[in-house]
């Protein structure tokens, strides 16, 4: 299979929006916006300002999707979206193995409370976990992607710095 040409649009407000042509000629658009949902479109091959069909999917349904077929570059690109609130800062953080909170739910973190910081989603191997819920388990190598100040981005790093015992 050959590389596929996708090209990327930021949305300022809105979110990201992918297009490529299939092999069989579809002209397709993926838009991933802001609140985690998910329009899939198909264009008409001889327009293509006008869809065909559109297929919206919830946050949840959008994650499902993900994790079925790997989205990594959604997750690399949500540092674009931060770009547009000044202030507003993306980092990517390890869950250290012998980090206290490996084993235990991303709520019982308090990292929200304690730093004002978003934890966004959870990297685990090739999957993503998009939106994670309070009672997400969170294991030692577990990427976290968190969204919020410096000094809230710097208080999650030091909760996962936090050692077992």
């Amino acid at each position: 299979m050959g590389v596929m040409d996708v090209s990327e649009t930021l949305l300022p407000g809105v979110g990201i929006r992918y297009e490529f042509v299939t092999h069989s000629g579809s002209h397709v658009g993926v838009l991933a916006h802001r609140d985690g949902h998910i329009d899939v479109v198909v264009y008409d091959q001889r327009d293509p300002d006008v869809c065909t069909e559109v297929m919206t999917l919830t946050a949840a349904e959008s994650d499902l999707v993900a994790e079925l077929l790997g989205a990594p570059r959604i997750v690399e690109r949500f540092a674009d979206l931060t770009r547009e609130i000044p202030g507003l800062v993306f980092a990517q953080l390890d869950v250290p193995p012998e980090s206290r909170h490996a084993g235990r739910t991303l709520g019982e973190t308090r990292a929200r409370t304690l730093t004002g910081a978003s934890i966004v989603a959870v990297v685990r191997g090739q999957t993503v976990i998009a939106s994670p819920r309070p009672a997400q388990v969170l294991l030692g190598g577990d990427i976290l992607v968190v969204v919020g100040t410096e000094e809230g981005i710097a208080g999650v790093r030091g909760i996962l710095a936090q050692r077992a015992g």
